[in-house]
């Protein structure tokens, strides 16, 4: 019988997790189990490629420390590795054993998380240790968690060797249903080289790379151009009519632009320009089609509020004088 412990929290001293992993070591090899630890703060940046280790044994064991809420990082990236790599049919045969000790509040959940997330991986979940303990002494010194610790090991091992069924529940069906629309459709084999490829920057900075040439590539063969940072600013200058007397200034949003067109008004000079404005009287929300049909005087800034091709909040005397100063 082979086991896995892969450790999840940061390798601290005094974490009552490591305490507690000693102690199930101890225990399982007592019982002749073959065991292999993987600390996952030692892999930082090669957890993708743990799922590989799932190859061959019979259970593992999931171990965490709560010390500020969840399951910590570590753990959540090697979940992902296993639902996104792993391979789920040998998965499924898998027996898990939840470890978690937390320094503060939130064990329970932690615990939860675990057995469900391994539930959706299609794996088989036993009775896990879960525990709040401020300081290491507190197991140090009392025999009896000890015994909570071989009881469950001894829990583990007899599932395992009785190969003990598990009651189907929700959480299975998740994996039928999202697995069948959302992963990709490959091999054990696949999988492993896959996540090999994920774990080695180099290669995913240049897939990058290359992505972007091919998409500029392409963006030059079917013509597409970025947003206009001028667009309509020569228009709003060649037909701007001044009102004496009259200032303001106007705020235009328009999806296709990445800044706001600001359009200052002050007697009889306009300043327009591409930017930000923290004091406007009228802001809009137009479109770069409905903004070209006003340029070229098919509409008017009124009609297109009317009838709601444009959004606008702020006074709505200045924005019927905006008709006026480009009529």
């Amino acid at each position: 019988m082979k086991i896995n412990i892969y450790y999840g929290a940061r390798g601290l001293i005094g974490d009552p997790t490591l305490y507690v992993l000693n102690k199930i070591q101890e225990v399982l090899r007592e019982l002749n189990v073959s065991v292999e630890r993987y600390d996952l703060y030692e892999f930082k940046n090669n957890i993708v490629t743990l799922p590989q280790t799932l190859k061959d044994v019979d259970g593992v064991i999931l171990a965490t420390t709560v010390e500020w809420y969840g399951i910590g990082g570590y753990m959540q990236q090697f979940l992902d590795s296993c639902w996104l790599y792993g391979d789920k049919e040998k998965i499924s045969n898998i027996y898990m054993c939840p470890v978690v000790m937390a320094t503060t509040y939130g064990e329970h959940d932690a615990l939860k998380h675990l057995v469900e997330a391994w539930e959706i991986l299609g794996g088989r979940p036993v009775t896990g240790i879960c525990g709040y303990i401020a300081d290491v002494s507190e197991l140090e010194q009392n025999a009896g968690y000890d015994r909570v610790i071989e009881k469950r090991m001894e829990h583990m091992y007899r599932s395992i060797n009785q190969k003990m069924p598990v009651f189907p529940n929700s959480n299975h069906a998740v994996k039928q249903k999202v697995t069948f629309t959302q992963s990709l459709n490959l091999t054990p084999q696949e999988a492993e080289q896959l996540s090999e490829l994920a774990s080695d920057d180099l290669y995913v900075q240049k897939q990058k790379e290359d992505i972007q040439e091919l998409a500029s590539m392409f963006k030059d063969l079917m013509n597409v151009k970025e947003p206009d940072s001028t667009m309509f600013l020569q228009e709003l200058r060649e037909r701007f009519h001044p009102q004496p007397g009259f200032e303001a200034v106007y705020k235009f949003i328009m999806p296709q632009t990445n800044l706001p067109l600001i359009v200052k008004v002050n007697h009889t000079q306009m300043e327009c320009y591409y930017g930000n404005v923290d004091d406007f009287d009228v802001e809009m929300q137009v479109s770069a089609d409905v903004m070209n049909d006003i340029m070229q005087g098919k509409m008017t800034f009124q009609k297109a509020f009317m009838s709601g091709d444009m959004k606008m909040k702020g006074d709505f005397k200045v924005l019927r004088t905006l008709d006026l100063l480009y009529n």
